[in-house]
């Protein structure tokens, strides 16, 4: 290892849920060497005083000075909770290397792709990059990787993220609403032919009866699920779709208009004001799981279904971070840039709390 490399893991933007998640996990199982960073010296203090275990904190005034602070003080693990993952990941990847490691929660498919493609540079330093490692990506990954073992390529791959969680009192917040405006302006994507297609966001509407008696509506959405996807079974057919998707029948008509508007830099701008500045309130999660669902078809006709069971799906991202952090700490994934069951294998999603459920 490099003699300047600490063992040090920090969190960056770990004033968040899904950061605070993380840092209880971390506290709990006495990780040593945990760093909180974040903007607020005040709501870092407050998080670590919350904890019952010692942490360090690190105020830092932007995402300039934690990328600066990242290539000096050279982390072993460095978690990004920033989002904006378009502008953040990469560059902060590319800091960790060599010898260090990178997590993140990014699920943009340009963001996620880009990642991975840093394989090669990141095993030739000897360091671990790990994109989309929470419950969007992982809940559909895993249950492919699982389905298609030991067969050949499908013909067909459906994919559905269909999570359910509990909103906090607070707002938004701009990298969330980034992130969003970002997924609306691509617009719709799947594969087909084994290449990447355009189909109009909101598209391919599913109703589903899920395995706990519930129901939810999904629908299809640009993003990294369809990544993985591709690289977990080489289906020249993918579709993807998200319970996050917007299912009202009277807002999915206007959807592919409004994808084009968002690509002019003055209404994008005045979206991501609005939707950073939107509030939310604590309320109970819709329904009792989060579910990943795949399905796989191939040539021969045969099908195989499989079900992903987690509880709330911030909680279960927080989960499966754990997981990894620790992983990482100790050396266990090989060096290169993956997705998260592509570096640890299908069994991170029941290591991290999930249930499966075959056919």
């Amino acid at each position: 290892m490099d003699a300047k490399r600490t063992d040090e893991i920090w969190i960056l933007g770990a004033t968040g849920n899904v950061g605070q998640g993380l840092a209880g996990r971390l506290a709990a199982a006495r990780t040593p060497g945990v760093v909180l960073v974040g903007r607020s010296a005040e709501r870092l203090a407050s998080v670590a005083d919350s904890l019952g275990a010692p942490v360090r904190t690190r105020q830092l005034a932007d995402f300039a000075e934690m990328l600066t602070a990242v290539q000096r003080d050279q982390p072993l693990v460095v978690v990004n909770l920033l989002g904006s993952y378009t502008e953040t990941a990469i560059p902060l990847a590319q800091a960790c290397m060599p010898e260090g490691n990178y997590v993140d929660l990014s699920i943009d498919f340009d963001t996620l792709s880009g990642l991975v493609d840093l394989h090669h540079e990141a095993r030739a330093a000897n360091s671990t990059i790990i994109g989309g490692a929470g419950f969007g990506v992982l809940a559909t990954e895993a249950l492919i990787l699982r389905l298609c073992a030991g067969k050949p390529a499908p013909e067909q791959v459906q994919i559905d993220a269909l999570s359910s969680y509990a909103p906090q009192d607070g707002v938004m917040g701009e990298a969330l609403a980034v992130t969003a405006v970002d997924v609306m302006s691509m617009g719709g994507r799947a594969y087909r032919e084994g290449r990447l297609t355009p189909v109009p966001l909101g598209s391919n509407l599913r109703k589903h009866a899920l395995p706990d008696g519930t129901a939810v509506k999904s629908a299809a959405v640009p993003s990294g699920e369809l990544f993985a996807a591709r690289r977990a079974s080489n289906a020249p057919t993918i579709d993807f779709t998200s319970a996050l998707a917007p299912t009202s029948p009277l807002i999915r008509p206007a959807l592919p208009l409004l994808s084009r508007l968002l690509k002019i830099p003055s209404m994008r701008r005045l979206m991501v004001s609005s939707m950073a500045a939107s509030k939310t309130r604590r309320a109970p999660r819709p329904r009792p799981h989060s579910w990943g669902h795949a399905v796989v078809d191939w040539a021969d006709g045969t099908r195989r279904e499989s079900w992903l069971r987690a509880g709330d799906a911030m909680d279960y991202t927080a989960d499966v971070l754990a997981v990894v952090v620790h992983a990482l700490r100790n050396g266990t994934p090989p060096r290169g840039a993956y997705t998260p069951a592509a570096a640890l294998g299908p069994g991170l999603a029941t290591d991290a709390g999930a249930t499966l459920l075959d056919d």
